[in-house]
């Protein structure tokens, strides 16, 4: 049998006369292609907007040379920081004059524990403890005594 006759015997089975309007599939795309570069200028126009909108809001800065009033925030808080712990650390852990003159040394706290603990706490003698005067407790009521005067 013929392929190209056996379409033909159903009069409900066609094709396509025409074709797609390549015209107006053109238009369409030129004006998208319009209208997406026309959207993208727009978008830059308004980027540019809000940037110098901005720009003039936060102009005004202040001086560098201008001095702030106290309390200061530190330029460099971490190097501060190992800079005290470093000088802590001097103080616990080296030596040092006290006083020259009396004889008084700084010593490390690790030795410092080990020579308290061989020798013991130093102790105030008796005679330089301050003396403390008894209290002593009322007797009898107050109101009695000067009657007995007024009787004598």
């Amino acid at each position: 049998m013929d392929e190209t006759n056996h379409h033909s015997r159903n009069p409900q089975i066609r094709h396509e006369t025409t074709d797609v309007n390549v015209w107006a599939v053109g238009k369409f795309a030129i004006g998208l292609v319009i209208v997406t570069a026309v959207s993208v200028v727009m978008l830059f126009m308004l980027m540019r907007f809000f940037q110098s909108r901005e720009e003039t809001a936060t102009s005004p800065t202040p001086e560098p040379a201008k001095t702030f009033p106290e309390p200061r925030l530190q330029k460099t808080p971490v190097l501060d920081l190992g800079a005290f712990r470093a000088e802590e650390e001097k103080l616990l852990n080296g030596y040092a004059w006290v006083d020259q003159q009396k004889g008084l040394v700084r010593i490390p706290v690790n030795l410092a524990i080990d020579v308290l603990a061989k020798r013991g706490l130093p102790s105030r003698p008796a005679t330089a403890a301050p003396s403390v005067a008894p209290v002593e407790a009322p007797k009898e009521s107050t109101h009695e005594a000067p009657r007995e005067e007024a009787k004598k």
